[in-house]
């Protein structure tokens, strides 16, 4: 999942990175509420974490502005503010969840998942593609019942496709979600995983659709 995390303290903001990495996660931080509105009209992410106490845009301002065009995104308030009038301003004001600092980092990421699924339109915390069954929390995969051993960017390469089973992902798309901006992946890094990937679970799995990018088609 590629996460924008909106967070100006600059620790909170630096241990909340590492600890959604260590889960899994792409992360890409930001520190203002202008940089989070500019990234957000520019680049496609699955889930905002969002402080209101932003400096140059207000963190509820960010959240107005995006539910104004149209963005669906998901958004999690993270924030110091836990009076009753704030958190039913910001669900109202269009996020889909709320949690009040200071927060545990397994916590977070658990409800990064929930908020994942429900966008995603799926009930339950598996995702299952005929004999293949993914485990997000767990960061498992299994083939037929028996384990498949794969490394986090290729679990996350698999998870990416399989959200989006069925529709076409371009090569740009499958970058951003497991590299985002802190790293810079070799040009033919996305060819290389999905090499192993069907190594691992069968060629079938992934199509490659030339001049567009690669799909995993539903059973």
């Amino acid at each position: 999942m590629r996460i924008l995390l909106a967070e100006d303290d600059p620790h909170l903001g630096d241990g909340l990175g590492v600890g959604l990495r260590q889960a899994g996660h792409t992360v890409d931080w930001v520190r203002d509420g202008e940089a989070a509105d500019l990234a957000l009209k520019t680049e496609d992410f699955d889930l905002l974490v969002l402080d209101l106490g932003l400096p140059r845009l207000t963190g509820m301002e960010v959240l107005r502005r995006l539910r104004r065009r149209g963005q669906t995104l998901p958004v999690l308030i993270l924030t110091a503010r836990d009076a009753t009038d704030d958190k039913v301003q910001g669900l109202d004001a269009g996020a889909d969840d709320y949690l009040v600092k200071p927060i545990d980092i397994d916590e977070l990421a658990a409800r990064a998942r929930a908020l994942a699924r429900r966008s995603a339109g799926h009930a339950s915390p598996l995702l299952r593609l005929g004999d293949l069954e993914i485990d997000p929390a767990a960061r498992l995969a299994r083939l037929g019942g028996e384990p498949v051993e794969l490394s986090g960017r290729e679990f996350s390469l698999l998870l990416t496709l399989a959200e989006h089973a069925g529709r076409a992902q371009t090569r740009a798309q499958l970058e951003a979600a497991l590299y985002g901006w802190q790293d810079e992946p070799e040009s033919n890094a996305i060819e290389v995983h999905v090499h192993h990937l069907r190594r691992k679970l069968g060629a079938e799995r992934i199509r490659t659709l030339r001049g567009i990018g690669y799909l995993m088609p539903k059973p």
